[in-house]
Parts: C-alpha cells; sequence; structure tokens
C-alpha cells in the first residue's frame, strides 16, 4: 500500500489543491486522489511533485506491507 504525505506538504507550503495540480500539469481531481491514497503517482509524476516541494519522493511516498 502507498501512503503519502503529500497533503502536509502541500499545507505546509500554503498550497491549494488546484495549485499544486496547475504548477505540475495535473487535474485538481489528480491530487484528490493522490492525497486520499487511491491513486498511485507515476514516477515522473512523483518526481515532478517532490521538486515542487524541494524534497526527494521517499519523503512524499511510502510504501508499506499492508
Amino acid at each position: 500500500m502507498l501512503k503519502t504525505s503529500l497533503k502536509e506538504y502541500r499545507e505546509r507550503h500554503g498550497m491549494t489543491q488546484s495549485g499544486l495540480a496547475q504548477r505540475i500539469g495535473v487535474r485538481r481531481e489528480t491530487i484528490v486522489h493522490l492525497e486520499n491514497g487511491r491513486y498511485n503517482p507515476s514516477l515522473k509524476l512523483a518526481m515532478d511533485i517532490a521538486k515542487v516541494f524541494h524534497v526527494t519522493v521517499e519523503e512524499l511516498f511510502t510504501f508499506t506491507d499492508e
């Protein structure tokens, strides 16, 4: 299972879901699904998001055995 701290990073940076989506070129619904754990991002999308927050992909996304 993929766990994400995307919402925490986004809120910490004062960014809306729409603002983040626009910045990385996806729909807002994609961000909603990522934050709710209903969507696994491609490697490129994960890297694009990580660049926005100046963190590694591993800081945003972790896999668990659940």
